[in-house]
């Protein structure tokens, strides 16, 4: 019997050569398989004869510790165990890989618990199992208020019988294309109800619904859902009691990812209530462009979006040029100086080639901008005939006429005039102003007799004149420009003092340099004549005359250092 007892389940009886014949269990090797690991020796039931011998009285010595199988740090050493002899219950050691021991008792340790077997495996869809998961058909033909052209996976499910009486009856399966999902249960009346899309697609909910059981125990799985929250949100708003509150609260943005489900579940209370917040709502730019996109891809019903369509498709009676030509007029005519500062950076913005808000058009028309700029000439001769009048003896404007200062409306003219000269210039339009600049007879007759706090807003149209003409924006025949600096290069000479005390945003280095660029374009013996009157005044006048010295210098070496090109005979 103790031979046997000694003997384990699976060990093998081995004699040794001394040691009174007691038997040790060699420990089996692990094998590179699939397999599962073997048990364990100290958790082994033993047998009842066994646990005889296992006690004290039967001088059972304690098996040698494992050196393969390292103890951790709670267990007791061979050392240890060698002096103790066999007072220590061979189950109170510590096996590989436990934490607490053994309790030394009589019971018998439980064995380890097997894994789990596995659930079954599903079995295949056939054709005589009803409760197989199926594709769902084609929603036939119904009335729908926005039409799509591809809706959303649904098969439909049945998991067995229901309560019987429940109002949610049909659970809702969303799968995203992201790998989310949401359950949702539902009552399939409202469902039904609401969506012919649903309806449609599960006719079996609809006709327990129908019936009044209200325990089809059915469920519905939407696959490759594109916006989950927003499915979700549209189904949500099928149990809504005010749809337009709810709609509210969730914003602009997310009520047109709710339309675009609605119409593809054709849910059309959905759809109106949706057009109808949306509508009444203001957007901005990005929910716009959104909105436009969703108008792109689906049609909607026209007696339900007409509102909406007339805010994405105005249907103006005029062009934007036409409109634009209208808001230039306005700036030039107002009489306020901050506004039409403000309206000008506006209308500079819209015109700018780099703004978002430039589109594909033929162009402003040329012939409305020059009556602009004619009507801005005619009232300028106006104001200097005013300011002429008004003149005293010592040569001051003491009379006023108006709301406004002569001198101020006289400014506002100028940067009226100035401001249509940049934008001919942006448009390519410009050469017909220098032209009509350059031949104004009344305007320069005008500034010989005018005040010079007066007569010096003339010569600020001549110094954007010059520097377009310097900076090569403007291209102009040679006679026009001989013409232009005969006129209007004296009164520059004579009002450059001024202009650089009252600047008013004129870049006076620009106008030297492109001054001289632009005087070198003429013909030589002209340009020997302008620049002696220059040289003249330059010495008198100094720090008050504008600096040509560059320029004088390349038509010095031009004309008597570099040899000239005579014709030959």
């Amino acid at each position: 019997m103790a031979a046997d007892a000694g003997r384990g389940p699976r060990g093998q009886r081995k004699r040794g050569g001394g040691g009174g014949g007691a038997a040790r269990v060699r420990p089996r090797a692990w094998c590179c398989s699939f397999a599962g690991a073997p048990d364990s020796p100290d958790l082994r039931p033993l047998p009842p004869s066994a646990a005889a011998a296992a006690s004290p009285a039967a001088g059972r010595k304690l098996p040698p510790k494992s050196p393969s199988a390292p103890s951790f740090h709670g267990s007791p050493t061979s050392s240890r165990l060698a002096g103790l002899g066999g007072l220590i219950d061979p189950r109170r050691i510590l096996s590989p890989g436990r934490v607490s021991p053994i309790d030394p008792d009589g019971a018998v340790p439980p064995p380890l618990p097997l894994p789990l077997p596995a659930p079954p495996a599903a079995p295949a869809a056939a054709t005589e199992d009803p409760s197989a998961v199926v594709p769902a058909e084609q929603p036939a033909a119904v009335p729908a208020l926005a039409s799509v052209s591809v809706a959303p996976l649904v098969a439909v499910r049945e998991e067995g019988p229901g309560a019987g009486g429940g109002a949610l009856d049909l659970r809702l399966l969303l799968r995203g294309r992201d790998g989310r999902c949401v359950h949702m249960e539902l009552d399939s009346r409202v469902l039904c109800g609401c969506s012919a899309f649903f309806a449609t697609m599960a006719p079996g909910v609809d006709a327990v619904a129908g019936g009044g059981g209200g325990g089809g125990g059915k469920r519905i799985e939407v696959d490759g859902v594109e916006n989950l929250d927003a499915f979700r949100a549209a189904v949500e708003l099928m149990y809504e009691p005010d749809p337009m509150r709810w709609l509210a609260a969730a914003g602009v943005s997310r009520a047109i990812d709710v339309l675009e489900v609605c119409s593809s579940i054709v849910f059309n209370r959905g759809i109106k209530s949706c057009l109808a917040y949306i509508e009444a709502v203001p957007w901005s730019e990005n929910e716009e462009e959104k909105l436009k996109n969703l108008f792109a891809r689906l049609t909607f019903d026209e007696e339900i979006s007409q509102d909406i369509l007339a805010r994405l498709r105005p249907h103006s009676w005029k062009s934007s040029d036409d409109l634009m030509v209208q808001l230039i007029q306005s700036v030039t005519s107002s009489t306020k100086n901050g506004a039409r500062k403000d309206m000008q950076s506006l209308v500079n913005g819209l015109l700018s080639k780099s703004s978002v808000y430039q589109k594909d058009s033929s162009g402003l028309n040329k012939e409305s901008l020059y009556q602009i700029c004619y009507s801005c000439l005619e009232s300028l001769v106006d104001l200097f005939e005013e300011a002429i009048e008004s003149t005293d003896h010592t040569g001051q404007a003491v009379v006023l006429r108006g709301s406004r200062p002569l001198i101020e409306r006289v400014s506002s003219q100028t940067e009226n005039l100035n401001w249509l000269l940049d934008i001919l210039v942006n448009n390519d339009m410009a050469e017909e102003f220098v032209e009509l600049w350059a031949k104004h007879e009344r305007l320069i007759r005008m500034h010989e007799q005018a005040s010079p706090m007066i007569r010096y807003e003339l010569s600020r149209i001549s110094a954007c004149v010059f520097i377009v003409l310097g900076k090569g924006k403007v291209q102009c025949r040679g006679d026009i420009r001989s013409l232009l600096f005969q006129a209007w290069f004296s009164t520059m000479l004579l009002d450059f003092g001024w202009l650089q005390r009252c600047s008013k945003g004129l870049d006076i280095r620009s106008l030297e340099e492109n001054l001289g660029r632009g005087l070198l374009t003429l013909p030589l013996r002209q340009q020997q004549s302008l620049f002696e009157e220059w040289f003249q005044f330059y010495a008198t006048k100094g720090a008050e005359c504008p600096n040509l010295i560059r320029a004088f210098q390349v038509w010095w070496r031009r004309s008597f250092v570099r040899s000239s090109v005579e014709p030959r005979s």
